[in-house]
């Protein structure tokens, strides 16, 4: 990045055609399971902060419910579409993170959502 200018900033590009080419290299090496159940972890991680379980000290500033929503219903898809590609060994795992999720989701919410309505529900039925 060079030095900001009349409050613009000017983005240089970092790489070069080699670098990208070894990237493309480096991940047509990893596994589609792989990348799956990573994507569905950040997720997850995210998911957990918006509704304030993070470890830290200020865990509640942080929480953010219409967040949570979002990021919990994008899990939600992830895992009821990639779920017959990944097999039940890795899928069993995440619809458990998943459901933990919705549950906490539920006891965070002032107003409750009625069941089949709260986030990820449409794909994944009402969370008990």
């Amino acid at each position: 990045m060079s030095t900001p200018d009349s409050n613009s900033y000017v983005f240089e590009p970092a790489d070069n055609g080699s670098d990208v080419s070894q990237q493309i290299r480096d991940i047509s090496e990893v596994p589609a399971i792989e990348v799956i159940t990573t994507a569905a972890v950040h997720l997850m991680s995210a998911a957990a902060v918006k509704l304030g379980l993070a470890a830290e000290d200020n865990a509640e500033e942080l929480k953010d419910l219409d967040e949570a929503r979002k990021l919990i219903t994008a899990l939600a898809g992830l895992v009821t579409a990639a779920a017959p590609e990944i097999g039940s060994q890795h899928a069993g795992p995440l619809r458990d993170g998943l459901r933990s999720l919705q549950l906490a989701f539920r006891e965070e919410s002032l107003i409750p959502d009625a069941p089949g309505k709260g986030p990820g529900e449409k794909y994944t039925g009402a969370v008990n």
